[in-house]
């Protein structure tokens, strides 16, 4: 395996789009390994010979999967943090959205820590994106409590990733209070901003 991940394909079609999104409804529902590639082929409407044109194999969909999720999931930080004119204010608002994401409807789990799961080989390249999302996310959540005036915004936006990945975790296994549990820790983590 290469230490890189491989760069997103240039080239976009249709066929290709249906399978990207056949694969992140299949693969975020049943697993990533327990899915066959006839089953994605059917799913999306293509034939064989279309997919192995769009990916040269199944992990190569697996990768245009994550950064679909990992698209998808930057532009609701934006917009999170957009909707407050205020930075304490964007924290909240990120943080809300992360709250409301968990259990919601059809909801399984961070789609990241699923696959970390299955790819255990940190040198992998699903691990790889894996690890490139959630750098940015961390750094995402420490610029807003740069901004915010955080005296620790790094410490306390490793505090937040992690409070995230136990609400994720918890709210997928038990439905507990995890999204009030994640509010009340960004909550507490903001508690002394601007005293």
């Amino acid at each position: 395996m290469s230490a890189q991940t491989p760069p997103a394909p240039a080239s976009r079609s249709a066929a290709r789009d249906r399978l990207v999104t056949a694969a992140a409804g299949i693969f975020y529902t049943d697993g990533i390994h327990s899915v066959g590639v006839d089953r994605l082929i059917a799913a999306a409407g293509v034939t064989k010979a279309t997919f192995y044109r769009h990916f040269p194999s199944k992990e190569d969909l697996v990768l245009a999967y994550l950064r679909l999720r990992d698209e998808a999931i930057r532009a609701e930080i934006d917009r999170a943090a957009a909707a407050a004119s205020d930075p304490r204010g964007q924290v909240a608002s990120v943080m809300e959205w992360l709250a409301a994401e968990v259990c919601g409807p059809g909801f399984r789990g961070c789609p990241f820590i699923n696959a970390a799961a299955e790819y255990p080989e940190p040198d992998h390249p699903v691990r790889q994106l894996v690890a490139e999302h959630r750098a940015w996310f961390r750094e995402t959540l420490a610029g807003l409590l740069r901004a915010a005036g955080h005296p620790a915004p790094e410490a306390a936006a490793a505090s937040l990733l992690l409070a995230r990945d136990g609400a994720m975790v918890g709210g997928y296994l038990d439905g507990s209070d995890a999204r009030a549990t994640l509010l009340r820790t960004a909550d507490a983590l903001m508690a002394h901003v601007g005293d």
